[in-house]
C-alpha cells in the first residue's frame, strides 16, 4: 500500500478524535482500511509461505495450514 493511502487512514483517523467523519470520510476510511488489511494478509501468507520446520532429526518440512475447525 502506498505511503500517502497510509498517511489518509491516520488522517482521517486523527480527524474522528475532533469531530465526527462525513458520510464520504466513513466510506473512504472504510476502503483504505480493507484495502490495508487484505495487503496485510497477503504479506503475511507470502513470509509464512517460507517458513521452514526443522525437526530434532534434521529434517525439514514447509509450515502447513492448520485445518479450520469451525467449517
Amino acid at each position: 500500500m502506498e505511503k500517502e493511502k497510509i498517511d489518509r487512514i491516520n488522517e482521517l483517523a486523527r480527524i474522528k478524535k475532533i469531530r465526527p467523519l462525513t458520510e464520504s470520510e466513513l466510506k473512504e476510511q472504510q476502503a483504505l482500511r480493507k484495502e490495508y488489511i487484505q495487503g496485510f494478509r497477503e504479506n503475511m501468507e507470502a513470509i509464512l509461505q517460507g517458513v521452514t520446520i526443522q525437526e530434532a532429526d534434521g529434517s525439514r518440512h514447509p509450515l502447513q495450514k492448520k485445518e479450520d475447525k469451525h467449517s
